[in-house]
């Protein structure tokens, strides 16, 4: 596989309390099964579709806090994890974790942007993130949410180098940044809809083949739908909260309505 440029979404996972029942819910709302536990790298477990990597899921290590709610996060590759690093330092981010070897599967750190974005970092080795993007049950897209659009925008540009276009649409603050002119991720700005209590926070979306009976499979298994099933000239998508308060989206890319808005 071709490495990915620096700054392109390349892998993500999520800590649950109950990984098991991450698993359950998972497999029946996306279609993903696991592989076993590693018990080397604390019961790091990957997902799969259709036998291709697609995510993992990982339960709190031993004598760790556990996290408020299960959350998912999203990594970025780069081709030199401590110089990304530094880069997230100089922007004014916040490294959460240094750039760690994990075996020879590559290296990672875990950052903070200056309006509390968190995210990840991936410097590839043997685990050279998705096998399997844009199809049914894998990564299709994701979205800064951010309280501060202007710290996030400087901030996103300025360690990963990327371009940007804003939707022309007086309603609505979204941002695309982009890589050589491909889009690489969204940036929407949070408003007054959103519960204070909410931080800012990326969300990843995965591709459906159809979107409302994955928000009834979602609800069926103690999910709550946050908004949607929604048409739009990218496609139908709807946010959810997973049983163990992980948001995520799903999309179906191929049912689309309306026309792609406008750039400037």
């Amino acid at each position: 596989m071709a490495a990915r440029p620096e700054g392109t979404p390349i892998w993500t996972d999520a800590m649950f309390t109950d990984a098991e029942g991450a698993k359950t819910f998972y497999d029946d709302v996306l279609g993903w099964t696991f592989a076993e536990a590693s018990t080397e790298f604390g019961d790091y477990t990957q997902a799969y579709k259709n036998g291709k990597a697609v995510a993992a899921v990982v339960p709190p290590m031993p004598g760790q806090d556990t996290p408020p709610q299960s959350a998912w996060c999203l990594y970025f590759s780069s081709s030199d994890a401590a110089a990304t690093a530094e880069r997230i330092r100089t922007a004014g981010g916040t490294v959460l974790m240094e750039p760690m070897r994990i075996g020879d599967s590559g290296t990672m750190c875990l950052a903070r942007d200056p309006a509390g974005v968190v995210f990840g970092v991936w410097q590839p080795g043997a685990h050279q993130g998705f096998e399997l993007e844009g199809e049914t049950g894998s990564y299709a897209w994701a979205e800064v949410f951010t309280r501060e659009p202007e710290k996030s925008d400087a901030f996103f540009t300025s360690v990963f180098g990327y371009g940007s276009k804003r939707i022309k649409d007086e309603e609505v603050d979204y941002r695309v940044f982009d890589l050589g002119g491909d889009p690489v991720l969204g940036r929407m700005t949070m408003t007054d809809d959103f519960p204070p209590e909410v931080p800012s926070y990326i969300q990843v979306y995965f591709a459906v083949d159809n979107c409302d009976k994955a928000v009834e499979a979602a609800e069926r298994l103690s999910g709550r739908k946050v908004f949607g099933p929604m048409d739009s000239p990218f496609g139908r998508f709807a946010a959810i909260l997973d049983p163990q308060g992980a948001a995520f989206a799903v999309i179906d890319m191929r049912t689309t309505v309306g026309e792609m808005p406008e750039m400037e």
